[in-house]
């Protein structure tokens, strides 16, 4: 990363890890374990109605039958909830042959739906019903078991793993259908790290009547974490205040940056504490940020912290230069 010190530090703002329950929970992330039977939507409802909250929001809507890592965001963090419908998933399917193939003949067959392929949605979804391109970057059979095939798939966001099993199964020439699925991963979020719903309550009950915060603090995660895919641009706590303003970021008002950068390129604002101040788009490859010394480096797209949070140290009649 390419660094230029601050001469302007501060002692404000607050790094996420240093921040309260109730701070977590007016921006932060639960990576829930939905359980098979209730929709996403009430699950979500369920998780407000234990934290008594209102701002509430899941990330990846998982059908009634479908169990594993909801993703659900508190306060301000729904307003990055996209990052994670965005984000690729993982999968554990068990699919259900109709008629009898080999082991070898299922695994040549499934082998040639690793990488893009065509899907239109099932009937059963609410979205458009048209043909669209997603990418299958793995598929790893654990079992097979008769006509049960039991794999492990890594894909784009908006894959429909029923229409997968379909697919695979016309393929075949013997029709196949999904019988169980869980998701393992949302983006960087993973089933190894997920909650129940009686965990929540359990960690909640603990927070409010024995003033334990700890567990709370494992379970509610600060909203940068779904900032973790994005490549960042640290700001200068100078520059903050404006950005929060809605201001566009100035080379002047970087303090460091990742290498790799492109122009058009979707990333985040940060400070230097760590903090998630909103999402940028490039106007400059990385190269040119360090080389330039005035222009836009990114058009602020979106913002998450408050103004006010770091003082203000720019005239508004000159705010891009975020000196």
């Amino acid at each position: 990363m390419t660094k230029d010190r601050d001469p302007l530090l501060t002692e404000r703002g607050l790094k996420p890890s240093d921040r309260s329950v109730e701070q977590l929970l007016a921006a932060g992330v639960i990576n829930l374990d939905k359980p098979l039977g209730p929709t996403s939507h009430q699950v979500t409802a369920w998780v407000r109605d234990i934290l008594q909250i209102e701002k509430i929001g899941h990330g990846g809507t998982l059908d009634p039958k479908v169990s594993g890592v909801l993703p659900i965001a508190t306060g301000k963090a729904t307003r990055a909830t996209d990052l994670v419908l965005k984000s690729d998933k993982e999968y554990v399917c068990l699919m259900r042959l109709h008629r009898d193939r080999t082991p070898e003949q299922i695994r040549k067959v499934m082998e040639t739906f690793v990488g893009d392929i065509y899907q239109v949605p099932p009937l059963r979804s609410a979205v458009k019903r048209q043909l669209r391109v997603r990418a299958v970057r793995s598929i790893k059979i654990l079992e097979i078991s008769g006509r049960g095939v039991l794999f492990r798939v890594s894909c784009d966001a908006g894959t429909y793993i029923r229409t997968l099993c379909v697919d695979i199964g016309e393929a075949l020439g013997v029709g196949a259908h999904m019988e169980e699925l869980r998701r393992n991963r949302s983006g960087s979020m993973l089933e190894t790290d997920s909650v129940t719903l009686q965990e929540l309550k359990d960690a909640h009950v603990l927070w409010k009547e024995e003033g334990d915060d700890s567990w709370m603090k494992r379970i509610v995660k600060p909203m940068e974490s779904l900032l973790e895919p994005l490549p960042k641009i640290v700001l200068k706590d100078s520059a903050i205040d404006a950005i929060c303003h809605g201001a566009d970021l100035a080379v002047v008002g970087i303090a460091k940056h990742e290498d790799g950068l492109y122009r058009g390129e979707v990333v985040a604002f940060v400070s230097q504490k760590g903090e998630g101040v909103g999402l940028g788009i490039t106007q400059m490859t990385s190269l040119e940020m360090a080389r330039a010394r005035e222009g836009i480096a990114a058009r602020t797209d979106r913002v998450f912290m408050e103004p006010g949070t770091y003082p203000k140290m720019w005239e508004s009649s000159s705010a891009a230069s975020q000196t």
